[in-house]
């Protein structure tokens, strides 16, 4: 953890508070302002490795938790975690069972980066159509996501994607984000289904 960004300040608390990773106080600054997770909601985490925001999400309800990735992701006490492709649609079944109910998805993902800007903006862009995708297919009407993006030239493009289905929408950016990083969060409330400009809410 942490070792491609050298071991500073935030890596050394998370480290000394035994978290995964730094990321894990991204979700705690968005859950502080937005208040998305409730004491019993079921979450489901997409691109969870190594799991912080799972261990953040464990503090936060009592409800079931799941986190899905292509890597495994070490054991934690009262979470289920799966290896596995996002863009296998059986995956989504396997997680309704799982969870019942889904309240909140929450994607901390990203594409590993090649290092050239608009190749990995595409990729970073692609990922989060992935995950809207897929938090649409099990999220309950009401529910709730966060998802992780990168500005650029194609994120408005994803952010009105995210518009036609979320009754609430709006961007945010992290203080325990890296200096300098593009890294911007997607938070969407009331999940509603697909919707047009002119039609509304459903």
């Amino acid at each position: 953890m942490g070792s491609q960004w050298g071991r500073d300040r935030t890596y050394l608390r998370a480290v000394r508070e035994g978290y995964r990773s730094r990321a894990a106080y991204k979700l705690q600054e968005i859950q502080d302002r937005y208040h998305l997770i409730r004491d019993h909601d079921n979450v489901l985490d997409l691109g969870a490795a190594p799991g912080s925001w799972l261990q953040v999400a464990r503090g936060l309800t009592d409800g079931r938790l799941a986190g899905i990735d292509l890597s495994p992701i070490a054991p934690l006490e009262g979470v289920t975690t799966l290896v596995a492709d996002l863009t296998d649609h059986d995956l989504r079944e396997k997680v309704r069972s799982l969870l019942g109910t889904v309240n909140v998805v929450i994607s901390d993902a990203a594409p590993k980066l090649s290092g050239h800007r608009s190749y990995d903006q595409a990729r970073a862009i692609g990922l989060g159509e992935e995950v809207l995708a897929f938090a649409c297919d099990v999220l309950k009407p009401g529910g709730n996501l966060i998802l992780k993006s990168f500005q650029g030239e194609d994120f408005s493009t994803l952010l009105e994607e995210v518009r036609q289905y979320f009754f609430s929408v709006k961007t945010f950016k992290c203080q325990a984000s890296r200096k300098g990083s593009s890294e911007i969060y997607i938070i969407a409330r009331n999940f509603v289904g697909y919707r047009s400009e002119t039609e509304g809410p459903l």
